[in-house]
């Protein structure tokens, strides 16, 4: 099975400030704020939703194909995600414009102040789903994570008129768009993620009830936290599936991204929905346990040690199947 993955590229610079914001500024002085901070350290990290997905397939053997759009510096971000098994081939590379990037400072309190650059994020939306397809022999689902939201639009249209089964995963951008939006770029998705917050979102903000979205969706897969994730069908049980154990919990970030990554590794090897969603929610798990959104190693024999405590023999094995 054949899955592109659109979303964003990114690279995050995070910088430690030893002091309190709150003690640098002058109350009666905030319309001209003019500020400078020493900061102790800068961590840079790889990210941005489409490639932190594509990472985590391709660290499960799956060859995912990332689509996006990254600037002309993305050289040894392509190099590292083509190591880890990324087909980056997709990848459009803007001649004038950075790769997107996220800069953010946090004081000793945890209070942060960022900046967020789009740069080449924005021409995403000159990227053509059939060309990629062309490229590959086809494709068997599209994955249309957070981007920019002209090209979440056309990469929705494109596989609808083209009948390529898709997956809505609004995440970031769900704060930005309004309900028309959301109700084009859902509607007849095969899969729609979501964490539960973003699920009551979706609700409040096309009109629809949650009956009414199954019925407009093949399967929506909603994360819950430590609770794990449900899969909802229309006129069917759901399927629940819980958390493995943490070993520690060290950086959230990137979780529900891994997640995807394990969720749609398991769908390319044609496992069950309830096996795929325990394959994500063991990788989401490692993340957790790692500060950074690529930082963590899936070793194999220790992944499916705890994949088996945490899900049985039988589960296992099926895994271990495809794993190697």
């Amino acid at each position: 099975m054949r899955i592109a993955v659109t979303g964003s590229i990114a690279t995050d610079h995070l910088m430690t400030f030893p002091g309190r914001f709150a003690d640098q500024f002058v109350a009666d002085q905030l319309h001209t704020v003019s500020l400078s901070f020493l900061v102790d350290n800068l961590d840079v990290r790889r990210g941005g939703v489409g490639a932190n997905i594509a990472f985590g397939m391709g660290q499960l053997g799956t060859k995912p194909v990332l689509v996006g759009a990254a600037g002309f510096d993305f050289d040894d971000y392509r190099a590292w995600l083509d190591r880890h098994g990324v087909d980056t081939e997709s990848v459009r590379i803007s001649e004038t414009l950075h790769t997107a990037r996220f800069v953010c400072t946090t004081d000793a309190d945890h209070n942060q102040i960022g900046s967020f650059y789009t740069g080449a994020m924005s021409e995403a939306r000159l990227i053509e789903l059939k060309a990629v397809a062309d490229r590959v022999g086809g494709l068997d689902l599209v994955s249309i994570g957070a981007d920019d939201p002209e090209a979440m639009l056309r990469h929705t249209e494109e596989c609808r008129s083209r009948s390529i089964p898709f997956a809505a995963d609004f995440s970031q951008q769900i704060a930005r768009m309004e309900g028309e939006e959301i109700r084009i770029l859902l509607d007849g998705a095969t899969y729609l993620f979501s964490n539960a917050y973003e699920k009551g979102l979706i609700e409040t903000k096309t009109g629809w009830t949650d009956a009414e979205i199954l019925s407009r969706v093949g399967h929506r897969v909603t994360t819950l936290g430590s609770r794990g994730v449900r899969i909802e069908r229309s006129g069917e049980e759901p399927i629940e599936v819980g958390c493995p154990e943490e070993e520690r919990k060290a950086d959230p970030t990137g979780v529900g991204d891994a997640f995807r990554a394990g969720f749609l590794s398991g769908l390319a090897w044609g496992v069950c929905l309830e096996r795929a969603a325990q394959i994500g929610c063991m990788l989401a798990t490692l993340v957790i346990e790692t500060v950074g959104t690529q930082e963590y190693q899936l070793r194999r024999g220790h992944f499916m040690e705890r994949f088996t405590k945490a899900y049985g023999d039988v589960a296992a094995e099926e895994v271990q199947a495809h794993l190697g």
